[in-house]
């Protein structure tokens, strides 16, 4: 079992607040983290509805459910009984402690409208994706901390561009990940047909279903550009209007995700339409037909392929980095582009490149030079990273740096206050208290 990076703002969650959400798509160890919370005495009892008794008994009494554990408790897949959540709130109202219930959900909650009604001010929200390459590992990933914190050495590298590619197919889910590169296409496309049945099928019409697979394949495709979505709709030729309401489906179901265009200092030069990028590519290049060889030989998509990896890689790390920061790209009106641009919650910048090859040159900076030429004192750094072994700066606080570095880097400053970790990381049902301040959350939303 994978060690979950996340798990510690979890448990951080648990002290401080009453109710604590892992949302995610399905199959990234949502169940998993969580049973491994009542198997360490965090929690006491775990209901899951995707169990048929277990679902019927929360459809015919939901407040029943709620009050019977008594304990602290999981309720997995709530999203399949949403009249769950005003019990919930009825018993936390009733005895408002933290750490009373962790429910799990596979769907966005902006499509559960009685979750954002009930549990205002009461319930934590933590984003689970599917694993870095770090939790592969088994090591942290900081690399957001230490671009926010320059490093005086960014680590030399340890993948090449076949390595990449490799990474690249497998992917992120755990299930696959256990399988012969062979043998994870058949999960894959199982998977697929899993979220069409049970995800989309509940939201859309039975006739239309037979178009969101080739959909999804057609975003994959086109994962981290511009898309234009009158454009997919003639390609596949159905409205615009399905096709858009079909990628809400895709979004709610967390299969893919906007990008939002940055503008900030730029506002009146900038792009401002948002790129489109599939969760896992593991997922996408199975859509795109595509192994790890065909891959290589194929420079459109393992460039498009790479930077999806990437921003995949940094919006998971943003789960437990010590940097807030949002997630952007930019890009003129004359074409130049930071394929990532990174703003911390304080307002600093920062700007990742992705190239595939291992020899990097001044041109390739070209889009960060004009970023920092644009936000002034607020840059802080811009790397390009390449399939290369070593680390080179290009100017000040310019740097071509390895990709492994995502989840090799460590920021240059480590943090002087380390008890709040080592507190955060060892709470037992013994040492839970409802007065230990662990702060604000971590890469978590409250509600």
């Amino acid at each position: 079992m994978y060690t979950r990076n996340l798990e510690t703002q979890v448990r951080a969650a648990l002290v401080r607040s009453p109710v604590v959400m892992i949302n995610g798509a399905r199959q990234v160890g949502k169940s998993t983290l969580a049973r491994s919370l009542v198997s360490a005495g965090i929690l006491e009892r775990y209901f899951t509805l995707d169990t048929l008794t277990t679902l019927e008994a929360a459809r015919s009494d939901p407040e029943g459910l709620v009050g019977a554990a008594g304990g602290p408790m999981v309720v997995d897949e709530i999203q399949l009984e949403p009249r769950l959540f005003r019990a919930i709130k009825a018993e936390v109202d009733s005895a408002r402690r933290p750490g009373r219930f962790l429910l799990t959900g596979s769907a966005d909650l902006s499509v559960l409208p009685p979750a954002s009604d009930a549990l205002v001010g009461r319930m934590e929200v933590l984003t689970l994706w599917p694993l870095t390459q770090g939790e592969i590992l088994g090591v942290r990933d900081t690399f957001i901390d230490a671009i926010f914190t320059p490093p005086t050495e960014w680590p030399p590298g340890t993948i090449d561009r076949r390595g990449l590619a490799a990474a690249i197919c497998a992917g992120g889910f755990p299930e696959p990940l256990g399988r012969r590169p062979e043998d994870r296409e058949p999960w894959h496309r199982a998977y697929v047909d899993l979220i069409v049945r049970r995800e989309i099928a509940e939201r859309t019409d039975i006739a239309g279903l037979a178009s969101v697979p080739r959909l999804l394949a057609m975003l994959a495709a086109r994962t981290m550009t511009l898309v234009s979505l009158a454009e997919v709709a003639r390609a596949m030729e159905i409205p615009a209007t399905t096709v858009r309401r079909y990628v809400a489906l895709l979004e709610a179901a967390m299969l893919v995700r906007m990008i939002p265009a940055y503008a900030g200092d730029l506002a009146r030069r900038m792009v401002k339409s948002p790129k489109i990028a599939v969760i896992d590519t593991g997922l996408a290049t199975m859509l795109a037909g595509l192994d790890a060889e065909g891959l290589e030989a194929n420079p459109t998509q393992m460039g498009r392929l790479a930077e999806t990896f990437v921003i995949n890689e940094l919006q998971r790390q943003l789960g437990w980095s010590r940097t807030t920061a949002k997630l952007m790209h930019a890009r003129t009106s004359a074409g130049r582009e930071v394929d990532i641009v990174l703003e911390s919650s304080d307002g600093r910048i920062a700007g990742v490149e992705v190239k595939t090859g291992s020899a990097i040159g001044s041109g390739d900076f070209a889009g960060l030079r004009a970023l920092r030429e644009a936000v002034g004192g607020r840059f802080v750094q811009g790397v390009v990273l390449h399939t290369g072994s070593a680390a080179t700066p290009f100017g000040h606080g310019l740097w071509a740096v390895p990709m492994s570095a995502i989840w090799e880097a460590r920021p240059s400053e480590p943090h002087k206050t380390p008890p709040r970790d080592e507190l955060i990381a060892n709470i037992t049902p013994e040492n839970r208290h409802p007065e230990i301040d662990f702060g604000p959350p971590v890469g978590g939303e409250v509600w």
